[in-house]
């Protein structure tokens, strides 16, 4: 294809491609290998093929999308625009071709594999002393002797009844309160929402009667690739539904910086940033409620945690001067708001909203969750807390002092950026193994147990197929690369003579390992090349080189124990993190997961009102180390490069594996004679 043939990048895979104009996007996906969905072969019958195209200045990609990038609306997208309807700024990926250089989201609904969202809800004891309960009165019929209101009647009950002084109420359930206590016969059930112990209770919903239906509230973990949303009982504390979405914004950058630079070079970027984040908000709540078969109007509150950028852009607010030193936020402390202030339709409006407080510029309200869930301030001992995703969050601490810093770790982790990456989806890899001595692979998908070379794996994958590799396996696979003798510590793959596999192809200058070939039966051709290998570089040594900035900041080069966070908290073994270098060494029996634990702090807050003044306390007495702007970062970056690192010693590493000592860049001996390992999990 000619070099002036229009470009073509779609998100959230990252994969790119040139196309001659007249292509349609369906076709452009189809041979890039992305993840879009047909069912009536590009007839404009199906729909399932829906894409959203993004416009503006995209600095990231190098691309400038006009409004012309794609050929202009036509008959058959019109005809199902009026049969069934489509989101707006949708179009049909069989029906609309490309002209021009163009950026092309596939939102999750659209893509064959769907994704798996792993930030399921940890198992924690929560004591339940939630903002919002609900209370049986029964209230005073209207008098004409006596002129008072329905609103200051029901006010009026509580206090004799339940012996609350005073109330207020929300603006909206007002026009509901009338005809709710007529058809109750003056019996209602009111739900009050009190923030704090000094606060004046808020009438926020009300149902005649004896109200047995329940009360829900949202744990949402808004990150920069996916939304998380734990929907909870707030009598019980019990999690009825977990469910997730991509976060749509990934299609203006899958980091952070990326949305600031989109919103400073395209005026009213952040006000269309803000929209589809709210719509996908509004969406999980419907889908985790029927998910659970409730009411969404029993959805009476909602906790936030997400970081500085989410956070502004989750509330309208232009993101502008996060992206520049001193990194000012708008506020820092923690929100209370309602539905419809913070504009989500989905949930009733006099629902409650909060929002923990941030940290620092770069340190937000998801760290403060991780901070509320794990309590470092509370351990004996000295504490790494790393909660790993595109923005990784960073604590250490101990019952002297918390330090806290973020660092830019990337999508990579994510399997974005990666080229046969993919989002934790059935058929996608999440493990790997390769035998040291003959460089074969065994590996197991999402959705098997088995492994590869195991029988019976053959036919309970053929469904799902081996479609590429999640975050976690291509995690998994630079270390046993490493660990193989594949890989030399500076992160090269060696050539099929150095490494004596036939796995080591050639792939242009450098090369690539092919895990798995499904080319003959129509399947992809699974590999991890050298530039995989440089991304899994970059995201470690930026988390590396924030642990060890903290750790700086104590005086410390170790620590005595590591908690893994987030989605890989719970996926990731101990040894893989550390044969990369992704986290300081230490006995391997002291690293421990804590799932999503910026999730369980979200929950937490939700449940227990006291938590949230507690937190709003801890964040206070917290020390925030700017990695953006101190030189350290970038020595301990660069030394953190290497596999698992070029200057600090792994003495408990090495107790468990001897790492072959090969250099393929300056003429290494294949890694024959690469060592043996002392000992190997199974």
């Amino acid at each position: 294809m000619a070099d002036k043939d229009p470009l073509v990048v779609f998100t959230p895979s990252g994969k790119r491609g040139r196309f001659p104009a007249g292509t349609p996007v369906l076709s452009a996906a189809r041979q890039l290998g992305v993840d879009l969905d047909s069912v009536c072969g590009g007839r404009g019958i199906c729909s399932k093929c829906q894409v959203t195209p993004a416009y503006g200045d995209f600095s990231k990609h190098g691309v400038t999308v006009a409004p012309d990038a794609l050929s202009e609306w036509n008959a058959v997208e019109q005809r199902y625009q009026d049969k069934r309807g489509l989101k707006p700024g949708r179009r049909l990926g069989c029906q609309a071709s490309v002209q021009r250089d163009v950026v092309i989201d596939v939102p999750p609904e659209s893509q064959v594999h769907r994704q798996v969202v792993r930030k399921a809800a940890s198992a924690r004891v929560i004591e339940m002393d939630p903002a919002t309960r609900l209370f049986y009165v029964e209230v005073d019929e209207p008098d004409m002797h006596e002129p008072t209101g329905d609103l200051e009647r029901v006010a009026r009950a509580l206090r004799q009844q339940w012996d609350i002084p005073r109330v207020e109420a929300e603006f909206a359930l007002l026009g509901q309160l009338q005809k709710v206590l007529r058809k109750g016969a003056w019996k209602i059930t009111v739900a009050l929402h009190k923030p704090h112990a000094d606060a004046v209770p808020r009438l926020v919903a009300a149902w005649p009667g004896l109200h047995e239906g329940g009360l829900f509230g949202l744990a949402i973990d808004l990150g920069s690739t996916t939304i998380a949303a734990h929907l909870t009982d707030l009598d019980t504390g019990q999690v009825v539904a977990s469910a997730g979405v991509m976060n749509p914004q990934i299609r203006f950058g899958e980091d952070l910086m990326s949305r600031v630079s989109y919103a400073m070079m395209n005026p009213g970027g952040d006000v269309e940033m803000t929209r589809v984040v709210r719509e996908a908000i509004d969406t999980l709540t419907v889908e985790i409620a029927a998910e659970a078969g409730i009411d969404p109007a029993l959805i009476l509150e909602a906790v936030f945690v997400c970081n500085p950028v989410m956070h502004h852009l989750l509330l309208g607010i232009d993101p502008v001067e996060l992206g520049q030193a001193p990194f000012a936020l708008a506020t820092s402390g923690a929100l209370a708001l309602s539905a419809v202030e913070m504009g989500l339709a989905a949930l009733p409006g006099s629902a409650q909203v909060y929002i923990l407080p941030c940290i620092a510029g770069h340190v937000g309200a998801d760290a403060a969750a991780v901070a509320l869930s794990e309590e470092p301030g509370k351990s004996e001992d000295l504490v790494l807390v790393v909660d790993v995703g595109t923005n990784a969050e960073i604590l250490l601490g101990d019952r002297s002092r918390v330090l806290a810093c973020s660092s830019p770790t990337g999508p990579a982790f994510e399997g974005a950026q990666i080229s046969s990456g993919q989002r934790a989806a059935p058929g996608a890899i999440e493990a790997i193994r390769i035998d040291p001595e003959t460089k074969e692979p065994r590996f197991r998908v999402i959705g098997c147990e088995k492994w590869s070379n195991e029988d019976g794996f053959r036919e309970e994958t053929a469904q799902s197929g081996i479609t590429g590799i999640c975050g976690s396996g291509i995690i998994e696979a630079v270390a046993e690369m490493r660990i193989a003798g594949l890989l030399d510590p500076s992160g090269l793959i060696g050539s099929a003579e150095q490494t004596g596999t036939g796995r080591c192809v050639a792939d242009g200058r450098t090369h690539q390992y092919v895990i798995h070939d499904g080319t003959d039966s129509g399947g992809p051709r699974i590999t991890v090349t050298q530039g995989d290998i440089r991304a899994i570089q970059l995201a470690k040594s930026a988390l590396y080189a924030g642990a060890r900035l903290l750790m700086d900041e104590r005086g410390v080069d170790t620590v005595d124990r590591v908690v893994l966070a987030g989605a890989f908290g719970a996926h990731i073994s101990p040894l893989h993190a550390m044969v990369l270098g992704m986290i300081p060494d230490v006995p391997l029996d002291r690293v421990t997961s804590a799932g999503n634990a910026a999730g369980t702090g979200a929950r937490i807050a939700l449940c227990n009102v006291a938590a949230r003044r507690e937190i709003e306390r801890v964040v206070r007495e917290i020390t925030k180390v700017e990695t953006a702007i101190e030189p350290r970062f970038q020595e301990h970056f660069v030394a953190a490069n290497a596999i698992p690192h070029a200057t600090d010693p792994f003495p408990e590493l090495s107790k468990v594996v001897d790492l072959p000592k090969v250099a393929f860049g300056a003429g290494g001996d294949g890694g024959r004679d690469g060592g043996r390992r002392r000992r190997r999990r199974a």
